[in-house]
Formats: C-alpha cells, structure tokens, sequence
C-alpha cells in the first residue's frame, strides 16, 4: 500500500461482466497458485465466499478513508500491491519449436526468475531444435504430434541426464497440456490442431495463454461454457486482443461501445488490384512489420488474419460483430482500440513486437520490465487509417458472414482456410484461389450440414470434413508460373 496523507491508496479488482460490478472488500495473493483470493465478495447485494480468482477481472484504483471504500478521484496512481517479484509461474508451451514457441522462450532468458518451464510440445518437423530447447530448459514432460517421430526423437533423448516424461500424438499433447504442475499453458500450435490439448488445459483448471486464435475460432461455442465451468483465465497474446484487453483495464461494465481492430494490410498493402492475380508465394510472404510464421503471414496478407480475429474478439469480449470494426493502419503502432459509450477511444501503442502482449499474458496481473527500446512518436512521425478494401480483401467478408452465422460455420472458415493457404504455399492455386476455395466450402456446408449448437464432436467433424472439401476444389484460374516478372513490386 503506499499512502497520500490520511489517504490509503490500494488497488482493488473489478469483475467485468456487462450486467453488474464486483467489489471485493479486501484480497491477498495464494501461496499456492499465485492468485489473488477474493473474500466477502459481494455480487448483486449478495454475500459470497471466494477462493482464488478464477474470472477476468480488472483493475481500478481506490481510496480507503475512514475504513470505507470509494473510487478514487486521484487516479491513476501506481501501486506496488503487485509487482514483479510476485510473479513465478510454470508454463507448458504447445508449439514450442514455432513463431510463437520461440518467443516465449526468449522471454524466459530475459526473466528467468519469473518463469520455469515445465512441459514442451511440437509437432515434429523440427526436432533438432525441440531436443536443443529440452536440454536447454529441461522440463518435466515433453510431446511430439507427429508418432512417426517419436522413435528419432527418443534416440536424440538418449543422453538426457535427468527424467523426462515423453509423450506422442494427441495422448501426449493432452497431457502436457494438463500438466498437474504447471500454472499456465502457452497455447502456440498452428490450426484447430491445439483445439483438443486447450480443452483439456481449461478441464484441468490451467490459465491459458491464448496466441492460437483457431481455439475460439472454431471452438468458441463450446470454449466459452468452459472457461466459466472451471474458473480460469483467458488471456490473449496476440497484439490486437491483447491491446483491446490491456484499455478495457478499469472500464466499468456496460461502458463499451465498440472495439477497433488495426491491420497492416499485409504483404499486398500497396499492390494493385489488377497485378493480383501474378502475385507469388515469395512474394506474400513479405510483410511490410511483423516477424510471424509462413501460415499467419499469408493469412495477414489476405486479411483473413484480421478476420479470425475479429470472431475471436465477439468470444472474447462478448461484442456484436456489428460494433466490431477493422481498419488499416500502416505503421502497426496502434494494436487496437476501443470507444466508449461518451465517445471517447482508448488505445494502446508500442512497436510491432510479439513478445510485449506475449510478456503481458504471461505476467498478467502484473506487468514485468524488459530491456527493450521506448516507442518514440517524434521518429515514427505519422499515424494513419483507411478502410480495408472489400475488393482486395475478399477474406475479411466471408469472415464476417461466417462470425455471424454462428454454429460449425467458424469451424469450416477455418479449416477451408488452412487448407487453401496450405495449397498455395504448395503451389497447387494462385493467391486469388485461397479465398475461392473458403466461399466454395462454406457454400457447400450450407447446404444441408450446418449445426446451429454444435458439440465438440461436432466442430472436430466439420474441421475434417472442410478439409477434404477444400482438398477437392479445381482451380479456374490461370495458373500463374512462381517467378512470373509480373508479380506484385516487380
């Protein structure tokens, strides 16, 4: 607590929800998880008794004066009730060896003390790194998806000095995922592939640190029940989602109006329409500010990207798709933003780096210090926005349409997504295929398979069988050659 006169300034926790606010009297820190423990918690006038936190809440300042409590007039003004030296948290990291997986373990070097890494999972393609990053970090239990691997990768292991649980396919996913030990499952595998290992974090009551989008996408009508089922967090790690949950800190219920997404506009920001159709795999692959894996950055370029995570932002933050909206912004400095019900927006800003909301969704509630430079507005000079041309970005409405149409649709825009993006890095479509193949499928599970309510068997089912569809469409389109001299910026 730090004191202003006869003041007592502490930081209390708000429950989000849109219908009401939860003011705890009082809190501490549980030695055994690291939450805070809410006591003589009052929800709707009624008395209850809570042990650790398991809801997204968020932080508001407040005065005690007198032994009552009040809003403080004074706020902003930080606490030291939560700082880093209260963070240690063990985390299980599923995708280790990718974009994602790599960049949490550089966190890891940069603040070893405030995190231990207990279980590692990958899908196999690169096992010289998973074995390096296993003698490196030495977890507890360790996962390979791919079974065909699991005999190489138990001869690269032969050395290991120390146990080592060593488990395969989906079995071992799962329990690396659930890890009795862990606190916090980094969710990092590519695809509706990490759909299952998530599922199975939550039933064991593990916070998630959510950077696979495709989790809520597809599986956000059974995710959502979940999550309020075992009282754990969702925190997101991506830039957007993280931006949106880092201004809805101390945001009353009921106040928000609407949520801004930011895109780059991707690797054809600046391309005309008309060179589109010669554009390359090479070619797609370049974008303009981020540093991400091949399927993200293809998917950032079709804009398809913006538009998972505009479905992903309607079960995060419980809001309309009519009130969620994408604008293009070049620079990547503002992550996203939200308005409020006076008009007011809030934004959140910082250079184009996935470890900052990675580091925030581990950390939460806290935040830790990283040796990395200050964003400077004087040298980035301008900040701009336009629309997103509907033209250019087919993806972005068939996203949209599929949100809204709820059930097993997400699940099929995903999957046929995947896979058309799967075949153009194969070069078996041209780049204006990709969103051919999705309008294709979905039109096709219109008909007739859609489920309104879907299970988990139920999305898992529509995952394969958009697969397969995906699989069987013939391009129309001329084939265009991969070094074509008429290919974007050539």
């Amino acid at each position: 607590m730090d004191c202003v006169g006869n003041t007592t300034i502490r930081e209390e926790r708000l429950l989000f929800h849109p219908s009401l606010l939860a003011v705890p009297n009082s809190y501490s820190l549980c030695k055994g998880c690291n939450k805070l423990i809410k006591k003589n918690c009052r929800l709707n006038g009624e008395k209850k008794k809570l042990g650790c936190s398991r809801v997204l809440f968020l932080t508001a300042t407040t005065t005690t004066t007198g032994g009552k409590n009040q809003l403080s007039p004074v706020a902003p003004i930080q606490t030291k009730a939560l700082n880093e030296n209260r963070v240690h948290k063990k985390i299980v990291i599923l995708g280790s060896t990718g974009s994602i997986g790599t960049q949490t373990l550089e966190i890891v070097d940069t603040c070893p003390e405030n995190f231990q890494v207990v279980g590692l999972a990958c899908g196999g393609s690169q096992l010289d790194i998973f074995v390096s990053q296993i003698h490196k970090y030495r977890p507890k239990i360790v996962a390979i998806s791919d079974s065909r691997k699991i005999q190489m990768l138990r001869d690269m292991l032969q050395d290991l000095d120390y146990d080592c649980q060593i488990g395969v396919g989906e079995r071992g996913l799962v329990d690396c995922a659930s890890f009795p030990e862990s606190d916090l499952v980094v969710t990092g595998i590519v695809g509706c592939a990490g759909l299952i290992p998530t599922v199975a974090a939550i039933k064991a009551g593990k916070d998630i640190c959510l950077a696979n989008k495709e989790t809520l996408i597809a599986g956000g009508p059974v995710i959502a029940p979940l999550v309020e089922k075992h009282r754990v967090h969702i925190l997101p790690a991506d830039s957007e989602h993280s931006a949106i949950f880092q201004c809805l800190q101390g945001v009353p219920g009921g106040a928000l109006s609407k949520l801004i997404l930011t895109a780059s506009g991707g690797a054809f920001r600046d391309t005309p329409l008309e060179q589109l159709p010669y554009v390359t795999l090479k070619d797609a692959l370049k974008h303009p500010n981020w540093n991400m894996g091949a399927k993200i950055t293809i998917d950032s370029a079709t804009l398809m990207n913006k538009g998972l995570e505009v479905i992903e932002a309607h079960f995060l933050f419980g809001t309309a798709y009519d009130n969620i909206q994408v604008v293009v912004h070049p620079q990547s400095i503002i992550h996203s933003m939200i308005e409020l019900c006076d008009t007011s927006v809030i934004a959140q800003m910082g250079w184009p780096d996935m470890r900052l909301p990675l580091l925030y969704a581990m950390s939460w509630p806290c935040r830790l210090p990283l040796p990395f430079p200050s964003l400077d507005l004087v040298k980035v000079g301008t900040l701009s926005f336009k629309e997103p041309d509907r033209n250019k970005y087919p993806c972005l409405d068939l996203a949209y349409g599929a949100g809204k149409r709820g059930g097993t649709m997400p699940a099929v825009l995903n999957a046929a997504n995947e896979e058309a993006v799967y075949r153009f890095r194969n070069e078996e479509i041209s780049y204006l295929e990709i969103s051919k193949v999705i309008e294709y499928v979905m039109d096709r599970h219109e008909n007739g398979l859609f489920i309104e309510q879907p299970s988990l068997e139920d999305i898992l089912d529509a995952d394969q069988w958009a697969r397969k569809t995906a699989r069987e469409f013939s391009p129309q389109l001329p084939f265009v050659m991969k070094h074509s001299t008429k290919a974007a910026g050539k």
